[in-house]
C-alpha cells in the first residue's frame, strides 16, 4: 500500500474512504476522480441492487429510494443523496461512459454501526488524508463482527481482480472498513459465497415532504451541493458559509413575511448559541436541528419556521416522477407495522431524528398557489386571536385606571387619620424627621371605553409608500366583543395556508359594546385627522360610551386630539409602548385573515 502524496493507494487501485452521505467527502471523491483520472469505478454497493441503482442515479438531482424486503419481513431503504460520496463516483463514471462495479457482499440483518465518528467538517482543515491515517491509527486492531469480515474479504476479492488489468481503478467504500480490506489486499483472496441474485428490488421517488425528514444532509445544503456541481464550480464548498447564506435568506424571508429586521445582539447570539450547542455535542459545526433551535432561542418562532423551511426545502421535485412516490418519515420506526431500517453503512453523528421544535404548516404545491387563489371578498378573523386581543384590550383598560389612580395619589404626613395605609417608601426617606407619611388615594370618576395601540404610524415621507395601507373597520360578532378598527398589511399578500393571509397591524382602535361603529376609514367626520393614528384616536373618542381613553404610542397625542377631547368631555390617558413587554406586543401584533367562515374548521393545521 502506497500513503505518498496525500492518498491511499494499492497497486493500481485508489482507495477513497468517505463517511456516507456527507458533503465533504462527496467532494473529496470529486477531486480524486479528476485527479486520478480512472478507468474503472467500484463502490461498496452490492451487486444485487446495481440496476435499481444506476436507475436512481441517471434521475438526480431527483430524489430516488431503492428498496427491497428481507426474509424476516424487514424493509430496507437505500436512499440516493447527491451529497454520498458513493453516488458521486457513480454519476462522474457514468458522465464519462466508464465501467462501473459493485462489489459488496449482499447480507441480510447487517446490523448498523453507531460508534462515533469525528466531525466531517474537519476534513477541510486537517485533509482527507490526515482524516483517515487518524482513524487507521486509532481503529486498526479494532474487533470486527463476522458479517464485516465477510464483506471486506468480498471487497478485496473484487479489487484483487479488477488490479489485474491493469487499468486505474478509484475504489469509494466506508471509512470503517478500510483497515479491514487494506489488511485483506495484502493476501490473495477467494471468492465468498453469498447471494447473487435479489427478487423484489424496486425503485421510488421521495416525496417532497419526506426530503426535510430523511435526508441525511440538510437538505439546503445538498441543493447548495447540487447547484455548484450543475454550474462547474471547482471550489470546495464551506459547510459554515451555507449555515450563514441560510441565515442571510431566512432573515430577509423573516423582515418580509413578519415586518420584523433582526438586530445585529440577536444574530450574534444566534451563531454563538448555535456554535455552543454544537460543541456541546462533539461537532464543530452546528447541525440543521441545532439552527432551528438556536434561531428559536435567539429571536423567536417565526424566525426559526422561515429557517426551517427554507432549510428544508430542496428544490428539485415533481409532480408526475414516473415511479411510485414513497413516503417516509423520521420520526417512523416502523410502517405497516413492519420494521423500517435505512441503508446506511456508518451512521456517523446522525441522531435519532428529533421533531423540529416550530409546528410544521403544510406547504403550496406549486409556489403561489394559495395567492392566486386568495380574492378577499368575504373575511373574517381567527377566533383564538380575537380572544387574545380582546383580553389584551381588558389589561390595557386596567392598567390605565391602576397608573392613573397612583398619578392621583398623595402622600402626607400622619396627623390624625392613617388614610389609605402607611406610606413606608416616604416614612423611610424621611426617618430624620421623627415622622410617618400616609397614602390618600383620590377616586378616579369614570371608566375606560375605548383602547388605542399604535405600533407604528406609518407616515411615509415624500415618494415613500405606505408600510400598512389596508384600512379596515370590523365589527364585533358577540356581545363580548368589540368593535375594531385598523390599519395594517394588505390581506392576500403573504399566505399560511388556503384562505389563510397573515397579515401585521400597525395600529388598532377598540371600543365597547360592539355593532355601533360605522366605517372610520370612510366616515367624513373624522377627515379632520392629518395620519392614521388620529383618524383612531378621533374615532375611539367620538364612539367611547367611557370618559377615558387609552392611547398606547411611542409619542404621546397631538394637542389637536386632546382639544378635541375635552370638547367631548373625554379625557385621553396616555400609556408609553415601551413600558409594555415586547414579547407581548409582538404576538398581538400579527393576526390571521380567513377566506370565510368555513376556513375557520382547518385554520388551526396552518397557523
Amino acid at each position: 500500500m502506497k500513503t505518498q502524496a496525500n492518498r491511499i493507494e494499492w497497486e493500481n487501485v485508489r482507495i477513497v474512504p468517505i463517511l456516507h452521505n456527507r458533503m465533504e467527502f462527496a467532494l473529496e471523491v470529486r477531486r480524486q476522480f479528476l485527479e486520478f483520472k480512472p478507468t474503472h469505478v467500484a463502490v461498496e454497493y452490492p451487486s444485487t441492487l446495481k440496476e435499481k441503482t444506476v436507475k436512481g442515479i441517471e434521475r438526480l438531482p431527483l430524489l430516488s429510494v431503492v428498496y427491497y424486503e428481507e426474509k424476516d419481513g424487514t424493509f430496507v431503504y437505500l436512499l440516493l443523496e447527491p451529497t454520498d460520496g458513493q453516488v458521486e463516483a457513480l454519476r462522474l463514471a457514468l458522465e464519462d461512459n466508464l465501467c462501473i462495479h459493485f462489489i459488496d457482499r449482499d447480507t441480510e440483518g447487517y446490523p448498523l454501526d453507531l460508534s462515533p465518528m469525528p466531525d466531517p467538517y474537519s476534513v477541510t482543515r486537517i485533509g482527507h488524508f490526515f482524516y483517515c491515517q487518524a482513524y487507521l491509527q486509532t481503529h486498526r486492531d479494532s474487533p470486527r463482527s463476522v458479517e464485516d469480515r465477510l464483506r471486506e474479504k468480498t471487497m478485496a476479492y473484487h479489487l484483487q481482480k479488477l488490479n489485474e488489468s491493469g487499468e486505474r481503478v478509484l475504489f469509494v467504500c466506508g471509512l470503517y472498513h478500510l483497515p479491514g480490506i487494506l489488511d485483506m489486499l495484502g493476501r490473495p483472496q477467494t471468492e465468498v459465497i453469498g447471494r447473487r441474485i435479489r427478487e423484489g428490488v424496486g425503485l421510488a421517488h421521495l416525496h417532497r415532504e419526506s426530503s426535510a425528514e430523511v435526508m441525511t444532509e440538510m437538505p439546503f445544503l445538498a441543493a447548495s451541493y447540487e447547484k455548484s456541481r450543475k454550474h462547474g464550480v471547482h471550489s470546495p464548498l464551506d459547510r459554515m458559509a451555507i449555515n450563514r447564506e441560510l441565515i442571510g435568506i431566512a432573515r430577509e424571508r423573516h423582515q418580509r413575511n413578519n415586518r420584523e429586521e433582526l438586530s445585529r445582539n440577536q444574530v450574534r447570539v444566534l451563531h454563538k448559541y448555535s456554535r455552543n450547542y454544537a460543541l456541546l455535542t462533539g461537532n464543530l459545526v452546528p447541525s440543521f436541528y441545532q439552527l432551528v433551535i438556536a434561531a428559536r432561542g435567539a429571536v423567536d418562532d417565526n424566525f426559526a419556521y422561515e429557517l426551517w423551511e427554507k432549510g428544508s426545502d430542496y428544490p428539485w421535485q415533481t409532480e408526475d416522477p414516473g415511479l411510485p412516490i414513497l413516503r417516509l418519515k423520521g420520526e417512523d420506526l416502523f410502517l405497516d407495522q413492519r420494521r423500517i431500517r435505512f441503508h446506511r453503512r456508518l451512521k456517523t453523528f446522525r441522531r435519532r431524528l428529533v421533531p423540529v421544535p416550530v409546528k410544521k404548516r403544510p406547504r403550496e404545491k406549486v409556489p403561489g398557489e394559495w395567492r392566486r387563489q386568495f380574492d378577499g371578498l368575504y373575511i373574517c378573523s381567527y377566533p383564538p386571536e380575537d380572544v387574545v386581543i380582546e383580553g389584551y384590550g381588558r389589561y390595557l383598560q386596567k392598567r390605565a385606571l391602576e397608573i392613573r389612580a397612583e398619578e392621583n395619589s398623595r402622600t402626607v404626613p400622619f396627623v390624625s387619620s392613617m388614610m389609605d395605609g402607611i406610606d413606608i417608601r416616604q416614612t423611610i426617606r424621611e426617618w430624620h424627621q421623627g415622622k410617618i407619611f400616609v397614602k390618600e388615594n383620590m377616586p378616579i370618576r369614570g371608566k375606560v371605553g375605548s383602547v388605542v395601540v399604535i405600533f407604528d404610524p406609518d407616515v411615509p415621507k415624500k415618494d415613500e409608500k405606505e408600510v400598512f395601507p389596508w384600512r379596515v373597520t370590523w365589527l364585533g360578532e358577540h356581545e363580548q366583543e368589540s368593535d375594531m378598527a385598523f390599519y395594517g398589511t394588505p390581506a392576500g399578500e403573504i399566505m399560511d395556508g388556503p384562505g389563510i393571509s397573515r397579515c401585521q397591524y400597525g395600529g388598532f382602535m377598540l371600543t365597547y359594546p360592539p355593532m355601533r361603529v360605522y366605517d372610520i376609514w370612510k366616515d367624513p367626520f373624522f377627515d379632520a385627522a392629518r395620519n392614521k393614528p388620529e383618524r383612531l384616536l378621533m374615532a375611539a373618542l367620538d364612539y367611547s360610551l367611557e370618559k377615558h381613553v387609552v392611547y398606547v404610542a411611542a409619542d404621546p397625542p397631538s394637542g389637536w386630539c386632546r382639544s378635541m377631547a375635552a370638547k367631548l368631555g373625554k379625557k385621553i390617558i396616555y400609556l408609553p409602548i415601551g413600558i409594555f413587554s415586547p414579547v407581548t406586543l409582538k404576538k398581538i401584533r400579527e393576526f390571521h385573515v380567513l377566506e370565510g367562515h368555513h376556513v375557520r374548521r382547518y385554520a388551526k393545521h396552518f397557523i
